[in-house]
């Protein structure tokens, strides 16, 4: 049983959609990386309506692993949460119950151009900074710090131009070494942040505004089939 599915189970929660993000989902793992696991949950949608509501998103550590309750998960993929949009453009599952894959075949509808925007140009924008508050001892952290910078930059690019979201790396190699020049000069990064910024002010193909009124059929969906 994944392990996603199999934590699910012991917690009263079925997973609708989990597997393996991160820097294994990127092609960017080395032997001593984490195994990063994300999953989206359903509970019993009677636990909704009381006083005390269920957790909206459950964290833990050795093994790295992040599941989030429908509704919250929803609400960030239509955010363009980086993070949480991962969940839906994985090459493979560990977990895809029925209701998990319709949610896949509406992933193009749910970003929308100024989420994109705000929400991949912030997070790489955080990268940046935390590169620049970096010690020369923290190298290695930086240089990780900068190949999220450059991930997220492509991957705004990619969104913003297609409408797709491919998550391993083509050149991981690539990255590495320029993750590693840009934590020796962090302002390296600057012509990159630029380019990007150029691109997604040009006309892309994502709508104005994601499609709520699919987003909230799906959930509504989600919330009969649980009602028991």
């Amino acid at each position: 049983m994944a392990p996603c599915r199999r934590f699910g189970e012991a917690l009263g929660m079925e997973i609708l959609l989990g597997g393996v993000v991160g820097s294994t989902a990127y092609g960017l793992a080395h032997a001593g990386s984490d195994v990063d696991r994300m999953g989206m949950f359903a509970v019993p949608t009677e636990q909704l309506f009381g006083l005390h509501r269920p957790k909206e998103s459950l964290v833990t550590t050795s093994p790295d692993r992040t599941l989030h309750e429908a509704g919250k998960a929803l609400r960030l993929m239509l955010s363009s949460n980086p993070t949480a949009s991962e969940l839906l453009w994985l090459e493979s599952y560990e977990t895809a119950a029925p209701l998990g894959q319709e949610l896949i075949g509406l992933r193009r509808s749910l970003h929308s151009a100024r989420a994109v925007r705000n929400a991949y140009l912030g997070y790489a924008d955080q990268q940046f900074r935390k590169l620049q508050g970096h010690r020369p001892e923290q190298r290695a952290k930086g240089a990780k710090h900068a190949r999220h910078l450059v991930r997220l930059l492509r991957q705004a690019e990619q969104l913003h131009t297609t409408g797709e979201l491919t998550l391993r790396l083509p050149d991981p190699d690539a990255v590495r070494r320029l993750g590693e020049a840009i934590a020796e000069q962090p302002e390296r990064a600057r012509p990159l942040l630029a380019r990007a910024e150029a691109a997604l002010d040009r006309p892309g193909v994502l709508p104005e505004a994601p499609d709520t009124a699919a987003a909230d059929a799906w959930l509504r969906r989600v919330r009969r089939a649980f009602y028991r």
